[in-house]
Parts: structure tokens; C-alpha cells; sequence
């Protein structure tokens, strides 16, 4: 039987985060708590975590400084915990590396919907890159190492990808040329439908043209179709 995945709850409040881990803990998955950025790094120099859920709003290191260094550092997959009214935290947590994120007061229900869905994505890398894993693919002047998740560009210039980058990418490489509206693409790499003001796909879409277009302002290779979605405009192969 394979280990529970286990869970890093960082959260200044403590009736929250002695919750969630409670709540954790009864439906088969192992919790850890941390009050704040310093007693998170601790916990992370001593344990090994599958998922970190991060409240935006704590003193000292705020949760979006925190996501940006962990995102830039490794890859511990980032689940935002951020205030009912505050789409900026989202939209840049997004951007700088969260995987997803939810508004407080949540659904418990909704949070372990949440976990479990980040987690069948990133935990093996079969699923986690569908049909492409174990392959080396090409594409524009980019790249894909599957397996070890590398992008190199023409010039061996390697760019790191954060794991919703990785997703959002094979699963576009998987369907070259063909048009996927918002709520394909959310259902593709996140396993859930998007609500009426949902702008997930939109910013992981401005991240990864941020880092695979040479001119991010006029894509050619991740391009939007107007009315329909977002589409991979370019040929794909396989190399040996």
C-alpha cells in the first residue's frame, strides 16, 4: 500500500490551520503545521511534503513572497489559501508558481476536491504527462524532456518549468493545432470545471508564453483563438 500523501499547512491563524490539519488527518492524509514563512523553512529542512497549502495573508514573509521563492527553488506543488474578495492574490499567485488556489471561508469538501486534484497531477509522471511521458518532444525551436521535465531551447538554454507549466504544456503538445476553450484546459490539468470568473487557464496560458515565446506580447506558438481558446500553433515530433 503506497504512503498518504503528506500535507504542509502554513497558516498564522491557529484555529484554521489546527482545522484543516484535523480535517486532513480524517480523510486519510497526513498534516503539518507551521504558523509562519520561518517555521515552514523549518519544517521543510526536516520533512518531506507532497503538497504545501499556503495562506496568502501572514506577517512577516507574506504567502505570496513565500510561493515565489518555493517556486523558483523546487517543486512542491502550491495550493493558495487567500481572502473571499482579493482576485489580485490570486491572479499573481498564479502567476508566480501556485498550482491553484481557493477563497476563505472554504468547503472542506472543496479543499480535499482541491488537494487530491494537484496531487494526481504531479505525484507520478505517467499520468502527469499523458501520452508523452518517457519521450523527448520537439517543437518551434523548444525542446521537452518528459521525464525529467527539462525545456531547452535552440541555443541549450534550459528554462525550468513550474509543475503547472509542465501540465498546461503537455497538454497542449498532445493536441497540436487544435483549438481548447478555458474550460477543456482547466478540466484537462486541474480535473475540475471552471466558475463564471475563473481566470486559472488565462494566467498559467501568460506564464508559460512568458517563458517558451520570444515575444510573449505577440505569440506564435501558444496562440489565442478568438471566440474558441488556446491553441499550440506549431508541429510537434517525437525525437529518438
Amino acid at each position: 500500500m503506497s504512503e498518504p500523501p503528506h500535507i504542509l499547512v502554513v497558516d498564522d491563524h491557529r484555529e484554521i490551520r489546527d482545522a484543516v490539519t484535523r480535517y486532513l488527518e480524517q480523510n486519510g492524509m497526513r498534516a503539518t503545521s507551521a504558523r509562519d514563512a520561518v517555521d515552514m523553512d523549518a519544517k521543510l529542512g526536516h520533512g518531506q511534503y507532497d503538497l504545501i497549502v499556503l495562506d496568502v495573508m501572514m506577517p512577516g514573509e507574506d504567502g505570496l513572497s513565500v510561493c515565489r521563492r518555493l517556486s523558483a527553488n523546487g517543486n512542491v506543488p502550491i495550493l493558495l489559501l487567500t481572502a473571499l474578495g482579493e482576485e489580485t492574490d490570486r491572479i499573481v499567485g498564479l502567476e508566480i508558481g501556485a498550482d491553484d488556489y481557493l477563497a476563505k471561508p472554504f468547503n472542506p469538501r472543496e479543499l480535499i476536491a482541491r488537494i487530491k486534484a494537484i496531487l494526481r497531477r504531479t505525484t507520478k509522471a505517467e499520468p502527469y504527462a499523458g501520452a508523452l511521458s518517457g519521450k523527448r518532444i520537439a517543437f518551434a525551436h523548444w525542446v521537452l524532456d518528459t521525464d525529467t521535465r527539462a525545456l531547452s531551447n535552440d541555443d541549450g538554454e534550459q528554462i525550468d518549468l513550474t509543475s503547472a507549466e509542465f501540465k498546461l504544456l503537455t497538454v497542449l503538445l498532445e493536441r497540436p493545432r487544435f483549438v481548447l476553450n478555458r474550460d477543456q484546459l482547466l478540466d484537462l490539468t486541474a480535473g475540475r470545471s471552471a466558475s463564471v470568473f475563473d481566470r486559472t487557464i488565462d494566467n498559467q496560458i501568460s506564464r508559460l508564453r512568458r517563458k517558451v515565446e520570444r515575444d510573449p506580447s505577440r505569440p506564435r506558438i501558444v496562440t489565442t483563438v478568438r471566440g474558441g481558446g488556446y491553441c499550440l500553433a506549431s508541429d510537434v515530433r517525437e525525437l529518438s
